[in-house]
């Protein structure tokens, strides 16, 4: 299994814009489908975005879509996040997962992803 590790989260404004990073030991990154996924206080940890190994494909959550940006740089093991105009309600801890992969596919579903880092916080303040 690929080890993650999240950072850039934070204390945000409303309206504001974080970037998060998520670093994978190994060196087979680029097999791996990588998502990324929030928990909000009490609630469920749900979707977010997506990225398939090349890159080529991504996908979003409805209520991110046109606000965040999932990208990858195979060569530096790493995926990202880019969250702007965020909104208070998206005060939540976020994790990357990860699941190798043969096809060039995004997999948007928990239960598809067997490697999870530890999450990062972040905090948006209205």
């Amino acid at each position: 299994q690929v080890q993650l590790v999240e950072s850039g989260g934070g204390l945000v404004q409303a309206g504001g814009s974080l970037r998060l990073s998520c670093a994978a030991s190994g060196r087979t990154f680029s097999v791996y489908a990588m998502g990324w996924f929030r928990q909000a206080p009490g609630k469920e940890r749900d979707f977010v975005a997506a990225i398939s190994r090349s890159g080529g494909n991504t996908y979003y959550a409805g209520s991110v879509k046109g606000r965040f940006i999932i990208s990858r740089d195979n060569a530096k093991n790493t995926v990202y996040l880019q969250m702007n105009s965020l909104k208070p309600e998206e005060t939540a801890v976020y994790y990357c997962a990860a699941e190798p992969k043969i096809d060039d596919y995004v997999r948007r579903w928990e239960y598809e992803y067997h490697s999870w880092g530890q999450g990062t916080q972040v905090t948006v303040s209205s």
